[in-house]
């Protein structure tokens, strides 16, 4: 199913009527809104976990995809759209959506994917989050470290790291300085790069090229994620090794490594939580959940196009290797 055939309805219109939560109902048809800055194989999970419990697409749940083009200043009015759309429940990845969905309604059920709800606001606490949200951690923040240190196994002698981040998304700004603690730590300088839109991010990318640093880092953002492709073909022609944070980037973009949670998983844990709210637990009672699966993924052929030979420790732990 071709996911973008879903279009965008009109934005204007009376606001519909609040839905609450409410117990299931035999031959009822629920609608998943799916909020995100652009489609992420990830999300699948939603759909095949809800029809995994019994939820059939056209029976008794139906989808509303909403895509903000890579932008993520559309989110806030697609999040309305949402909302009038009278959906029983929204499904978030990244923290602008979840704050956009989070400001467009104070009924709906939400189920977000997310660094870290709190710091943002989001929720004012992790295992009771009260209101009408819920969701699941991607850990992004703390994670940023650990990428720092796979860059430094691999390469020992590298001294700066340029670091790709979107300043457009406040869920990034609290990785800063964890990211700069570890680098302090490893005996890297960084050299922040902000990138928010395509416009910035081929600007940024010309003054990586000529800085020539010894590695990149590609930070945990929704944004950054679609732009796998072209920061994979940047890196390939500076020579530059480079980690990210989600497995598209060497699996699908050629990049050469990622390390981060299984955002399947955490999707396919969302259609969990959808079918207890649809049953009539309420959001604001059920915790935000830690990720459980870490994935480390080595694009071999990258590494050899880069001249990079893997050491043995990284290889011992990694996840999946392409040949």
């Amino acid at each position: 199913m071709d996911r973008r055939h879903f279009l965008l309805t009109s934005l204007a219109g009376a606001l519909a009527a609040p839905v609450a939560v409410e117990a299931q109902q035999p031959g009822k048809v629920r609608r998943v809104g799916i909020l995100a800055v652009d489609p992420f194989p990830a999300l699948d999970a939603v759909r095949e976990g809800l029809a995994g419990l019994g939820y059939q697409e056209g029976r008794n749940v139906g989808y509303e995809y909403r895509w903000a083009d890579g932008r993520d200043e559309r989110l806030p009015a697609l999040a309305q759209d949402l909302a009038r759309q009278n959906v029983s429940v929204i499904v978030t990845w990244g923290t602008p959506a979840a704050l956009a969905a989070k400001r467009a309604t104070i009924t709906i059920p939400i189920v977000s994917v997310l660094g870290d709800p709190v710091k943002v606001g989001v929720a004012t606490n992790l295992g009771r989050p009260g209101g009408n949200i819920t969701g699941f951690l991607t850990l992004a923040q703390e994670l940023e470290a650990k990428r720092l240190e796979i860059i430094k196994q691999l390469v020992p002698h590298v001294v700066r790291v340029a670091v790709l981040w979107n300043s457009m998304n406040p869920g990034v700004h609290p990785s800063l300085e964890i990211a700069q603690s570890a680098a302090t730590r490893l005996g890297l300088k960084l050299d922040f790069k902000e990138a928010p839109d395509t416009t910035e991010l081929e600007r940024v990318l010309a003054a990586v090229a000529n800085e020539r640093p010894g590695g990149l880092l590609i930070m945990a953002d929704p944004f950054l994620m679609t732009q796998s492709p072209r920061i994979a073909k940047f890196a390939a022609a500076n020579r530059l090794p480079a980690v990210a944070n989600y497995r598209l980037y060497p699996t699908e973009a050629g990049g050469l490594m990622s390390y981060g949670p299984d955002y399947a998983d955490l999707f396919r844990r969302a259609a969990d939580y959808i079918d207890k709210i649809f049953k009539g637990t309420k959001p604001g009672d059920l915790p935000f959940q830690q990720p459980s699966k870490f994935e480390f993924i080595i694009n071999l052929k990258t590494a050899k196009a880069l001249g990079l030979t893997i050491p043995p420790s990284l290889l011992a732990w990694t996840d999946q290797i392409i040949e």
